[in-house]
């Protein structure tokens, strides 16, 4: 089985890309529910903190199961369950014509956009690293990518439960160099925290306001304990970059507030995939096309 997915490239990377469709149907869950569990969890720890009670109906909504796993998914309209053969990714939505079988209320589109972008991203990934131990660990991280820009997108948040595994995963896969030798990791690492931590103090000093949220810190960490610290000026560049472009667009085009923040995470997550699959491509091209490299 593995010998014929390794000979037959469209097999692996049609394979590849089915994988993904999957993945990205659990990340939609992830997306929609941990911020959700997140906010149930702080709720408990405030009331068991300060000895305060919740109102009734505040406790019925603590005290129901809600994970990854329950309650299973329902139309939020009319409430009825999502049977296992509506919630099959790409298919359902296009057979059900992004309708609920049963009320028939509209099903938002970036359920299976969530499911087709990972689908891809997968594809690309086997197809740049090939059938390798580095294109499993580039799998990982790219879902991992995903799910924290979708909850930055939705909630302005990059969740430790994420972001911190991520790191240690980096460190972990570089004991044996999978990406960039072990050191290199470390410092990446210490280097992506403490240089947008000092980015952040620095304009608290000068605004006093705060420009980023710690999360931004720690997924720059990951990037660099997955890549190396060599890595981290050309994340940093090309994500404030985009960001910027992003944000400008935004306000000038949709009317957006400028004093409205900006979730960071995505063009960090984006920069940060972009690195891994081309990242040293693109540095030894700048070293050589500035004259550095030579």
């Amino acid at each position: 089985m593995l010998e014929t997915l390794v000979s037959h490239q469209a097999l692996l990377l049609g394979s590849a890309f089915v994988l993904g469709l999957l993945v990205g149907s659990f990340l939609n869950v992830v997306i929609y529910r941990l911020p959700i569990m997140m906010e149930r969890e702080y709720k408990r720890d405030f009331h068991s903190y300060f000895g305060t009670n919740p109102d009734p109906a505040e406790q019925k909504i603590l005290d129901e199961p809600f994970n990854l796993i329950l309650p299973y998914s329902h139309c939020p309209s009319c409430g009825a369950e999502v049977k296992p053969w509506h919630n099959v990714p790409l298919i359902s939505f296009l057979l059900l014509k992004g309708r609920c079988s049963h009320c028939g209320t509209p099903i938002s589109k970036r359920y299976p956009l969530v499911e087709l972008v990972t689908g891809l991203l997968t594809a690309l990934v086997v197809w740049q690293l090939g059938f390798t131990w580095q294109a499993l660990a580039g799998c990982g991280f790219t879902w991992a990518l995903v799910a924290l820009t979708g909850i930055d997108f939705d909630k302005q948040l990059l969740p430790d439960s994420i972001t911190l595994p991520l790191l240690w995963t980096g460190l972990l896969v570089n004991l044996w160099g999978l990406f960039t030798p072990l050191s290199d990791a470390v410092i990446g690492a210490m280097a992506g925290y403490l240089s947008l931590w000092a980015v952040f103090h620095l304009f608290k000093l000068v605004t006093g306001k705060e420009g980023m949220g710690a999360g931004d810190f720690k997924i720059l960490a990951a990037i660099g304990a997955w890549f190396g610290w060599q890595m981290l000026p050309m994340v940093i560049l090309l994500s404030a970059g985009v960001g910027a472009l992003a944000g400008l667009s935004w306000s000038l085009i949709a009317g957006r507030d400028k004093n409205l923040p900006i979730a960071f995470g995505p063009y960090l997550a984006g920069a940060g995939w972009i690195a891994m699959l081309w990242g040293e491509r693109i540095v030894n091209w700048y070293l050589n096309f500035s004259g550095l490299g030579s």
